[in-house]
């Protein structure tokens, strides 16, 4: 596994528990819903920005692009 590919695995890691401390949701409960609505795929994509940012403002971000996509989290 090469460098970009591991700290992709590492930022979606810690993204998802982030999220799911937010919503409390269990791990698992938060990978699901973000792939469902097309989040991890969005993070995977835009990860050379979205690392950049801070998970606080990311989560609200996912959560609100999961909400156009047909999420209901608030």
């Amino acid at each position: 596994m090469d460098e970009l590919t591991r700290n992709k695995a590492e930022y979606l890691v810690i993204f998802i528990n982030e999220f799911a401390q937010r919503y409390k949701l269990s791990s698992v409960q938060a990978y699901r819903y973000l792939s469902r609505f097309k989040a991890v795929n969005f993070l995977i994509e835009q990860y050379n920005i979205a690392h950049t940012q801070s998970f606080d403002s990311m989560v609200s971000d996912m959560a609100a692009y999961c909400r156009r996509h047909g999420g209901a989290i608030a």
